[in-house]
């Protein structure tokens, strides 16, 4: 059965953010993915983006916290505004276009699913709700050999 997790937007801060969170809960990240890192010439990140974090990831016990700043071209998050998202792990691809399938009929995809450039099977869309969800499949932490 799939995890739900907790993944929160953030004006350029993320990095101060978990490393506050860290000092809270103990662990280690288990992934950070600076916006430059997935940089390429059909899309190219602003330099003063580039240091920002797309990705970040700390376990919390079976959960984990996961979080990202918002490039300044996108527009700051609004804080009184919902600014995070469910983060669904799904444990097979199967599963994880089963739930994107199923939670995006109706709503707004805003990432399709497919191969992330950080190397997990990953979606992102609103529900026809309105609430914001990701669906992720990473096989380098699912592998059931």
């Amino acid at each position: 059965m799939a995890l739900i997790n907790m993944h929160i937007n953030f004006n350029g801060n993320a990095e101060e953010a978990f490393n506050f969170y860290k000092s809270v809960f103990g662990g280690a990240f288990t992934k950070i993915v600076r916006l430059k890192d997935i940089s390429s010439p059909e899309h190219p990140i602003a330099e003063n983006d580039a240091d920002k974090i797309m990705h970040i990831a700390l376990p919390i016990g079976k959960n984990v916290l996961m979080g990202n700043d918002v490039p300044e071209s996108m527009g700051p998050v609004n804080e009184n505004e919902n600014r995070s998202k469910i983060s669904v792990t799904a444990e097979s691809r199967e599963e994880a276009d089963k739930i994107f399938s199923g939670l995006s009929a109706g709503g707004a995809v805003e990432v399709p699913i497919g191969d992330s450039p950080w190397g997990s099977y990953f979606a992102m869309f609103r529900d026809k709700f309105g609430i914001e969800w990701m669906v992720d499949f990473d096989q380098g932490n699912n592998e059931t050999a």
